[in-house]
């Protein structure tokens, strides 16, 4: 005996066709099929631009189809084995259909009764099984609908993947914009704004002075619209970026000369020769953002001080990059500074930006370090360290550059 059957001779399972459904019976077998259908057909059949939107519409009429599939399989007495196969064939696209399009929210409530009736519509028309044969029958149109989802969710998740992919190019597109007009245009700002405060302020005692700032006022502006263009550039593509390389450390003697001629504060730069060729590109193109947010911090928080020092120290694999500034004047000597219209009028604190943060990301990721505190009577330091190619044998490590 097995479930309560008892063991006799063996009788053929038949199923129902077709033919033995008539008039009522077969219009409402009918009904989930055609329903199916016209859902499918009501999604595509409009113009291109509204497919996607429609087919993420279907969650419903799926739920409503599979609602009325169990009805039929279950509700009717002889339901017709040829609508019910067609019918659940169109729940599997329906279902591969709501799987890809659908809203995640929505999955919860359309996917089950889609599945649990195309699992079991083929047991009403099976006659002669028992429990076990019925749980096979079912199991076994589990496939389909495994396969169903499985057809949805795979492209579902690839345009998500390629979506993420987007999000994070276009975030990384706009941290590095930031980083570079942080980097660089900020820099020439900081001087036009030390200049023209210092114009205004000896413009009235001694034009010369004034006139000197505008020049160089012209210059820092000049300078922020061509680091601008090259922003913009970069925007365009990698192809247009690439016309002009980014500063490196060879270009650091102009801008030590351009910020001691801008502010009350002398700056000296420590450049031994080998540097430049151990550094590669990109770690020089960091080299060069260091100490421009170095200098950039000097004009901001301590414009009064009276030096300030660039020094690059190479090791066996390393560079040093350290940039320190002395405290500020003594105040009995502020007013002499701006007169000669090498100070600026002090200006209101501002809070601080993202250079540090951002350039000591730049130098870990190059496997690098950066750090910055109180140096000294007042002062502030500022190091880096930087890979470099390791130093051959009888390369000069004397200084070649002192300004």
């Amino acid at each position: 005996m097995l479930f309560g059957r008892e063991p006799g001779p063996f009788r053929p399972r038949t199923l129902i066709g077709m033919g033995e459904s008539t008039g009522p019976a077969v219009m409402l077998g009918a009904l989930p099929s055609l329903a199916a259908a016209g859902s499918l057909v009501w999604a595509v059949a409009c113009r291109r631009t509204a497919v996607r939107q429609r087919l993420g519409r279907l969650a419903l009429p799926a739920a409503v189809c599979a609602a009325l599939s169990l009805i039929t399989s279950f509700g009717l007495p002889r339901p017709a084995a040829g609508w019910k196969l067609a019918e659940a064939a169109l729940l599997l696209v329906l279902v591969a259909a709501v799987t890809r399009w659908s809203r995640v929210s929505h999955l919860a409530w359309a996917l089950p009764p889609a599945a649990l009736a195309v699992t079991l519509w083929p047991l009403p028309l099976v006659t002669g099984e028992s429990f076990l044969e019925s749980i096979g029958i079912a199991t076994s149109w589990l496939l389909p609908v495994a396969a169903a989802v499985a057809a949805g969710a795979y492209p579902r998740r690839q345009e998500l993947r390629r979506r993420r992919a987007v999000a994070e190019a276009r975030s990384a597109q706009r941290l590095q914009l930031s980083r570079d007009l942080h980097d660089f245009v900020a820099h020439d700002i900081s001087g036009i704004v030390v200049q023209a405060q210092a114009a205004r302020f000896v413009a009235a005692t001694d034009p010369s002075h004034a006139v000197l700032a505008l020049e160089r006022i012209e210059k820092a502006g000049l300078n922020a619209l061509a680091s601008m263009d090259r922003t913009v550039r970069m925007l365009h593509g990698p192809e247009t970026a690439a016309i002009e390389p980014l500063p490196d450390v060879s270009q650091l003697p102009l801008l030590i000369k351009d910020f001691t001629a801008a502010g009350a504060t002398e700056a000296h730069l420590d450049l031994p020769g080998p540097v430049a060729e151990r550094l590669s590109r990109e770690a020089g193109s960091v080299a060069y953002r260091i100490v421009v947010e170095g200098l950039t911090n000097i004009r901001r928080h301590a414009p009064d001080a009276p030096r300030a020092t660039v020094a690059f120290t190479p090791t066996a694999t390393t560079v040093e990059i350290r940039i320190t500034n002395d405290s500020g004047t003594d105040p009995a000597a502020r007013p002499a500074a701006r007169s000669s219209g090498r100070l600026a009028p002090a200006r209101r604190a501002s809070r601080g930006g993202l250079g540090l943060p951002a350039l000591t990301e730049h130098a870990q990721a190059l496997g690098g370090s950066l750090s910055a505190g109180p140096h000294g009577d007042g002062g502030w330091q500022l190091t880096a360290v930087l890979p470099a190619a390791p130093l051959m044998d009888g390369d000069p490590m004397t200084t070649e550059k002192t300004l």
